[in-house]
């Protein structure tokens, strides 16, 4: 048998793990943020690698691992048109608010 094949065999070094994409939150408070991409056979799998890949530093607090097949994104190219909806909706817009007296923070 090639090594190759052998390889294959072994947990989590098939060439046919699903990517993972990796959001790490690197304070509290603070909003994940996508760091990278990695394979690996299941989630479980995937959080560890995730953390011995993006938080060797300690600087995470908390990880997120998401199948890269369960995203779902808009072009670049049609932003024009997938955003132009939100223009003619002005009254999102938090001018037509007013905040009341010793309200510091909304």
């Amino acid at each position: 048998m090639s090594e190759r094949s052998e390889q294959a065999k072994q947990p989590g070094m098939t060439s046919h793990s699903p990517l993972w994409e990796v959001f790490v939150r690197a304070r509290r408070g603070l909003s994940h943020t996508h760091v990278g991409s990695l394979h690996a056979p299941d989630a479980e799998l995937a959080l560890r690698n995730a953390r011995d890949l993006y938080t060797r530093r300690q600087e995470g607090v908390s990880i997120w691992v998401v199948p890269a097949g369960a995203i779902t994104a808009s072009s670049p190219d049609e932003k024009d048109a997938f955003f132009d909806p939100a223009a003619d909706k002005v009254y999102r817009h938090p001018t037509f608010y007013e905040v009341p007296d010793g309200v510091a923070h909304l």
